[in-house]
């Protein structure tokens, strides 16, 4: 790489110990103000070396290249067994590679998030590595604090001769905390004993000295301790910042060897990281055929079998797609893809492949997506082309319940070594930020936790304004104490705060991974993630496999099963009017995609009836599409009201499917291509230009060529200026295509289903709850809307899940709260055994914790071990059955048997309190407990707004079924309010939230507003808003 060329006299010291905020809460700077700090020292090196772990270098070493200066890879490792902190960095290629395994071997037996390395494993993992002694932490200056002179001997000479003479520095830091001047004068006696180098570095964890009180915070929030008592575990000054070069030499003057080495080492550090892409595995082929004639062979014998027009078209775009994948090397990806896609096919596992790979006819071919690319009008270059410089991804959707087994399928496939997952590093955002910089300060958690409950903003950098905590203090968000609070919380904005797992994408590698990237244990049993992000691992141009799980597969799933015969959904043809007309009735809870209360409010507008026209459907509700005004514009003109335009007739063609609107990404590439002669690749080019704003310099060269080729092809300069000037508007916010169709494929199959078999539909909704937009309750209520029966929970007859019994729906366990899977399981197998009893029988078999008990005897399930008894009663005889001290029988006294009268719950009581236990209700509505608050408050029924007229005044009341304030929505924020006849959209503009924001959190409201009546949608503007 290359480097900047300052001279040594000049610069006398590089850094090479410094911690980035990837030291996960003991770092304070980004990795680029690292380097940036490093570029104003002009310093033409830098290392990072956070602790146990790479999380920083991708972006690091993306600074390091813009800035000219070289980046030395390193970590700072722990060491088990209370030998404390080691400074390994990377001379060359084989001390990455070894720093990788040591650095994935220390997190490998510890718990989650804790890295101890065996001292040993050092000695088999030394080739390549320069080791400094390390800070305070490190054993060696332990020794000697301790004034254990020859223990520090033995530990400096074990340490050189495991790393060579060579590759062990001594390491010296002067904090001027106590005890500096003296460790380091006894580290310059072992230099001169044992004939070892030393090397200065500034152990870094913040740029400047204001920084040291944020790391503070960091320290008590990693300790979660308040800052009084955490005082044990506080650096004692602000000495811990990036001092210049000059401070360094100044600090050190009696050591010059030791800065003068940080040179020496800088120079001997050549390492380059591993972009990919990497080599992935092979499946297993014949001796006579490699990956590219497997390929080639799967698609052409698929393609034979296909009855289409124009099968030469098909064959020309086919073998084109199959060079372009060969040139890109990306066989041996396609046919892992097929693999698995073939072992969930063989093990009934639904799944579908979407996103920009429905482009691709070899995707189709294979059976990864469900979309012909052809007949659909895709473009494969949205997917893959020679232009394009970064790997693209499949995703691919599995039942929820079944991912797992996909996932260690690839992990028993392949081997363990060679596959991991991408991790996810969590941020702080408003909410984390101010709990956990509040209780570092020594806030009550119950004061927090009213401030973050209601707290409307997502970023942490806007808590110094916020107005949601403004209105739950009053007063105290002026005060001192409050301010501090909100001050040093949005200095996290962005921070990472721990590490996790990303919703699916995987790392497959030919060979191990860790010789490239270090992995650590996930979360989740069985599973690893390698120490990158997506956004890393982009970077880095290694290619992902994206395992989604996808709850809605596995609703049709079982909902399918319970169907006989089973329908074939793949041969399902997109024509059935009653699908259709179900939708337009606005029948859509439960619909993929198509549920949400925008959707619901676009739908009587839109009357979608085709597969193209739910694709569009799913397209533009979508943030893009309505934040760049694309939804208005096309509605007016599929209703006829505006009149279908295009600024040029070559665009006819292209946008003739969207009435001449921009909607899908692949128009942009076909536009392109058709108006000013760009490839489909260039196409791409130009797509992505338009989404990121700091690409003003290429998006100025695209606009030039656009211009000069619409010309070339006789368009005028002013017209293809306008029609530039629209895809700068509209092309950036469009959405892809490919993907919108794959998943109106997935609508339409829950469509189908909810319309053909609505009782088989709701099972299999409720039994993969929670899902889409709406909570079970409403889900149950939308069901008995249209005639379906429903059976309560009941331990004699329930399973874990809702199962189809009699025609009816039969609530599962889990509905119970806090009866959870593993609770379940124990109790179905005891069941097995022999039914239970008596209450006391079920208690002394189980042990369920009483809370969980009284939950289940709320819920209705025992109802039928004591006919004669109320639930009331059954809950006063728990306290005989969990009688945990033995009666006195040695006294031989009678005592009679306490026998109390309770009344039973009145009708109410009983239906809250199955309510609580259960959430759902199967008899009532929810708003049956506020039925006599309703009719004195005159309030009217959802189902009965219909009738009235646009800007009427009404007062409606029901239960929160969802909140929203989307980012464009203009400060305007919505609920879903729900009562016994149905759903309404309450609109509720800024000045009214202002007012009413402690009401908006309520779970019943009552809103008094006008009725907005508009293109058949109906909303309630609303006014004032009461609690109940």
């Amino acid at each position: 790489m290359t480097t900047r060329k300052l001279g040594f006299s000049i610069v006398p010291y590089i850094e090479l110990h410094s911690h980035s905020y990837y030291s996960l809460l003991d770092g304070v700077p980004t990795p680029e103000e690292l380097v940036k700090q490093a570029v104003k020292w002009e310093m033409p090196a830098i290392a990072l070396t956070d602790h146990n772990g790479l999380y920083g270098i991708p972006r690091f070493w993306e600074a390091s290249q813009k800035a000219g200066i070289k980046a030395i890879i390193g970590c700072e490792i722990t060491l088990d067994n209370k030998c404390g902190h080691l400074t390994l960095l990377a001379e060359n290629q084989i001390g990455y590679s070894n720093l990788c395994r040591l650095i994935t071997l220390s997190h490998h037996k510890g718990r989650k998030g804790q890295a101890l390395l065996q001292e040993n494993t050092l000695i088999e993992n030394s080739a390549g590595l320069i080791a400094l002694s390390g800070c305070r932490k490190s054993s060696i200056v332990q020794d000697l604090i301790s004034r254990d002179y020859q223990k520090a001997i033995h530990t400096a000479s074990r340490y050189s001769e495991i790393f060579g003479k060579d590759c062990f520095f001594l390491e010296m830091q002067n904090h001027h905390e106590r005890n500096d001047y003296y460790i380091n004068e006894q580290i310059a006696n072992l230099s001169n004993k044992l004939m070892l180098p030393l090397v200065a570095t500034g152990n870094v964890h913040y740029l400047t000295s204001e920084d040291a009180p944020l790391h503070d915070i960091l320290t008590c929030i990693r300790h979660k301790l308040p800052l009084e008592h955490a005082i044990s575990y506080l650096r004692t000054n602000h000495e811990y910042y990036f001092h210049s070069p000059q401070q360094m030499e100044q600090l050190f003057n009696e050591y010059t060897q030791s800065t003068n080495n940080t040179l020496c080492i800088s120079e001997r550090c050549q390492v380059n990281l591993p972009f990919g892409p990497q080599a992935l595995p092979q499946i297993q082929l014949s001796s006579q055929m490699n990956a590219d004639d497997k390929l080639s062979e799967l698609c052409h014998t698929t393609l034979a079998q296909k009855f289409v027009a124009n099968k030469n078209k098909y064959i020309l775009t086919l073998n084109h797609e199959l060079r372009m994948i060969s040139e890109h090397n990306l066989t041996n990806y396609f046919l892992i893809v097929w693999d698995l896609i073939c072992f969930a096919r063989k093990n009934n596992i639904l799944c579908q492949g979407r996103g920009s790979a429905a482009n691709s006819l070899v995707a189709y071919l294979l059976g990864i997506t469900p979309i012909d690319p052809l007949s659909t009008g895709l473009v494969f270059e949205r997917f893959l082309s020679r232009e394009r410089s970064t790997t693209p991804d499949i995703d691919i959707d599995f039942a929820a319940d079944k991912r797992e087994e996909v996932i260690q399928y690839i992990y028993n496939k392949y081997g363990p070594e060679q596959v991991s997952m991408a991790c996810t590093i969590v941020t702080f955002r408003a909410r984390s930020a101010l709990r956990d910089v509040g209780l570092a300060l020594g806030f009550e958690k119950d004061t927090l936790q009213k401030a973050t409950t209601v707290l409307d903003d997502r970023s942490a950098s806007s808590l110094p304004e916020s107005e949601s905590i403004r209105a739950i203090i009053k007063e105290d968000f002026y005060s001192p104490r409050w301010q501090e609070l909100l001050r040093i919380a949005a200095l996290l904005e962005g921070f990472p705060r721990h590490l996790g797992i990303h919703n699916g994408g995987m790392i497959l590698s030919k060979q191990k991974l860790t010789k490239h990237i270090p992995i650590e244990p996930a979360n989740m049993q069985e599973r690893t993630v390698v120490q990158w992000d997506k956004d890393s691992l982009e970077f880095m141009n290694w290619i992902k496999l994206d395992v989604l799980g996808l709850r809605m597969l596995s609703a049709i799933s079982d909902a399918r099963a319970l169907i006989n015969p089973s329908p074939e959904l793949e041969n399902l043809r997109f024509d059935d009017h009653d699908v259709f007309d179900m939708i337009c009735r606005g029948e859509t809870i439960g619909l993929f995609q198509i549920e949400s209360r925008a959707q619901a409010s676009l739908i009587p507008r839109f009357k979608p009836r085709s597969l193209a026209d739910l694709t569009i459907q799913v397209a533009l509700i979508r943030p893009g599409p309505l934040q760049s005004n694309m939804v208005h514009p096309y509605l007016l003109r599929r209703e006829g009201k505006k009149p279908i335009t295009y600024l040029h007739p070559l665009l006819k063609p292209v946008l003739k499917e969207t009435l001449g609107v921009i909607l899908f990404q692949e128009q942009v590439l076909k536009i392109a291509r058709d108006l000013a002669g760009f490839t489909p690749g260039e196409g791409e080019l130009l797509r992505r230009s338009l989404r990121h704003k700091h690409t003003k310099e290429q998006l100025k060269h695209f606009h030039t060529r656009f211009i000069d080729g619409a010309k070339s092809r006789g368009v005028c300069a002013l017209i293809a200026n306008q029609i530039f000037n629209q895809l700068k508007s509209f092309g950036g916010y469009s959405f892809s295509k490919a993907h919108a169709a794959a998943f109106a494929v997935i609508t339409y199959w829950s469509a189908w289903i909810r319309c053909h078999h609505p009782t088989e539909f709701f099972i299999g909704i409720l039994r993969n709850q929670p899902m889409g937009f709406y909570p079970e309750h409403v889900v149950i209520s939308d069901a008995r809307r249209i005639g379906i029966r429903f059976l309560p929970v009941d331990l004699r007859y329930s399973s874990a899940r809702s199962t189809l019994q009699s025609g009816k729906i039969r609530l599962g366990l889990k509905t119970v709260r806090g009866l959870g899977t593993e609770y379940i399981n124990l109790l179905l197998q005891e069941r097995k055994i022999a039914p239970f009893q008596s209450l006391s029988d079920l208690i002394q078999r189980m042990r369920f914790p009483r809370p969980l008990m009284e939950s289940i005897i709320l819920s209705g399930a025992v109802d039928y071990l004591h006919p004669r008894k109320h639930r009331r009663q059954i809950l006063w005889e728990l306290t005989d059955a969990y009688q945990t001290k033995p009666r006195i029988k040695d006294l031989k006294l009678t005592i009679p048997e306490e026998q109390v009268a309770l009344q039973p719950m009145t009708p109410e009581q009983k239906f809250a309190a199955q309510l609580y236990a259960t959430r759902v209700s199967i008899d009532n509505h929810p708003t049956y407990l506020y039925r006599n608050v309703l009719s004195h408050h005159k309030t009217t029924l959802i189902s009965q707004l219909h009738s009235m007229n646009n800007g009427q005044k009404v007062k409606v009341g029901g239960i929160v079924v969802t909140r929203q304030s989307p980012p464009t929505a203009n400060g305007i924020r919505f609920l879903a309010l729900e009562d016994s006849s149905g759903l309404i959209n309450v609109v509720i503009h800024a000045n009214t939230y202002n007012s009413y924001r402690k009401e908006y959190y309520s779970d019943f409201i009552i809103v008094q507003g006008n009725l907005q009546l508009k293109h058949g949608a109906l909303n309630l503007i609303a006014i004032h808003i009461t609690s109940l």
